[in-house]
């Protein structure tokens, strides 16, 4: 036992326990968050407990989510509104106090948490009000602002579509039937194909029993009208009226599913552009659902708000029996909680010596959301195609160029030779010529060693005077958001926090 040829320590079991304990803090991490969805019709939040450990991979700096356990859900509040259309803050933040207190946590005990705005939440008098009722948390929260593709791909991750299609390696639809819009997403292989979304949704019409009609959407009204039924505040909508614009509901969503041409009425109530032509004939396995009507769909829920979600629904489901949507129909899981849990975040530092800053006065940055470029790498990558798929990644999270600082995540294999490290910089300044030309910083973060090299590139001979901010070696993904620190004096190191939406 003795005869080792290298200096070593005898262990006590106490100090043995210790150690493990210290190994096994060192690669696994206990979060406790809260996912909070805030949308046009409905919200809700749940708590949850997520467990992250350190990639196996020798001196890997990255965590995974290797287990998630939900702690507490909140009963679904119709979001409250005040008379002028705008979300009732009061009313929320009292909403949220009830289920931290329902749940038993303290907002002490909140590691980090994603708040997710969507439709009525996103407009700007509502946003600025919301963020103030989640302020104190503001270091530890991402709020994420979804627009109808990012809405779109959030229900296809949320609902457990794009894990059932890869799980399966097979070609679905995720129809996310909401209160105002519908949202389509195609998931092949696991991977997002496209995303469309029209104004057709279960709560655009809301009738209450003694008042008559209390809420009518714009789009509804387009409906409406081109059935010649009107719509008025107080009426009383007769049952015949009701299946005919319900009906006319699912003739548009039945189309969509079928990836038909669009009739005069579908293309103005289209919220995104269409299916796109290479998508058109697709063959699909199967459909899911997802979203509030996607309740009464599987039957998870029976009772009435006043709304046209049941009959929508019972119209569907007609379409269904009768084979007219042409797939088969999956249950991906999860419905009106196709949603995030929480969010993750773990630290990386990140070497001086690798990575270009061109104005240190560009850092900190927070809470930038990462952008996930699909660029071919191929020996003649070409600076067109580099735009193209930054361009596609900008309309998928529905992120406008000038709008903020971009944060452009992409991998690089190859040789770093001059030609194509010129390339990718130009493909990447055409694609955000606002943002460089607002001069917010244009953030590039490589997995592969040529942060230094592209970004000087970029800087000095594509775009000068860009403020680039180019970090190597960090692999990063869609639903992704980072903080990039200040380099630490000396070291030279840069920490960069990457924190990660939790489905």
């Amino acid at each position: 036992m003795h005869d080792l040829d290298f200096e070593h320590v005898h262990v006590d079991p106490e100090e043995r326990a210790q150690l493990s304990d210290a190994i096994w803090s060192a690669d696994n991490v206990e979060l406790t968050t809260v996912g909070i969805d805030i949308g046009s019709s409905t919200s809700h939040l749940m708590f949850a407990r997520v467990h992250m450990q350190r990639l196996a991979t020798a001196l890997s700096s990255r965590f995974v989510v290797v287990d998630r356990r939900i702690l507490w859900e909140s009963p679904i509040l119709l979001t409250p509104y005040l008379p002028d259309y705008t979300i009732d803050t009061a009313k929320l933040a009292s909403f949220m106090e009830s289920c931290y207190a329902g749940a038993g946590l303290e907002r002490a005990a909140i590691d980090s948490g994603a708040v997710i705005l969507t439709g009525e939440a996103l407009k700007r008098k509502n946003a600025r009000a919301i963020a103030d009722v989640f302020s104190a948390e503001s270091g530890k929260f991402v709020c994420a602002s979804a627009g109808h593709h990012m809405e779109a791909a959030l229900a296809a991750q949320g609902s457990g579509t794009m894990k059932l299609s890869a799980e399966r390696r097979k070609t679905l639809l995720n129809v996310d039937i909401g209160g105002g819009t519908t949202k389509f997403a195609l998931v092949r292989n696991g991977e997002l194909l496209a995303t469309v979304a029209i104004a057709v949704g279960g709560r655009l019409l809301v009738e209450d029993p003694e008042q008559g009609l209390v809420r009518i959407e714009e789009p509804i009204v387009d409906v409406a009208r081109s059935l010649g039924v009107g719509l008025s505040a107080g009426k009383k909508l007769a049952p015949r009226e009701r299946r005919k614009i319900v009906g006319r509901m699912a003739e548009i969503l039945v189309a969509m599913i079928s990836r038909r041409e669009p009739d005069a009425l579908a293309s103005r109530l289209l919220v995104t552009a269409g299916w796109p032509k290479p998508f058109l004939d697709l063959k699909i396995d199967a459909i899911t659902f997802s979203g509030g009507v996607a309740e009464y769909v599987y039957g998870r829920e029976t009772r009435g708000f006043g709304d046209l979600g049941p009959d929508l629904a019972h119209a569907l489901a007609h379409a269904i029996e009768d084979g007219g949507l042409g797939a088969p129909i999956w249950d991906p899981g999860h419905g009106i909680r196709a949603t995030v849990t929480g969010a993750s975040q773990f630290t990386v530092q990140v070497s001086g010596n690798t990575i270009f800053i061109a104005d240190p006065a560009s850092v900190p940055l927070r809470n930038l959301p990462v952008l996930a470029c699909r660029i071919d790498m191929n020996e003649a990558v070409s600076a067109a195609a580099v735009e193209r798929a930054v361009r596609a990644a900008l309309a998928l999270t529905d992120f406008e160029d000038g709008s903020g600082p971009a944060a452009l995540a992409f991998p690089w294999s190859g040789d770093p030779d001059h030609a194509r490290l010129h390339a990718v910089a130009s493909g990447i300044a055409a694609a955000v010529p606002r943002t460089v030309a607002a001069a917010m910083p244009v953030v590039l973060l490589i997995d592969g060693d040529v942060g230094l090299t592209l970004g000087r590139v970029l800087h000095h001979e594509v775009a000068p005077g860009s403020r680039v901010v180019a970090i190597d070696n960090v692999r990063l993904n869609a639903f992704e958001y980072v903080d990039i620190g200040t380099p630490v004096a000396k070291t030279r190191v840069v920490p960069v926090i990457i924190k990660s939406l939790v489905f």
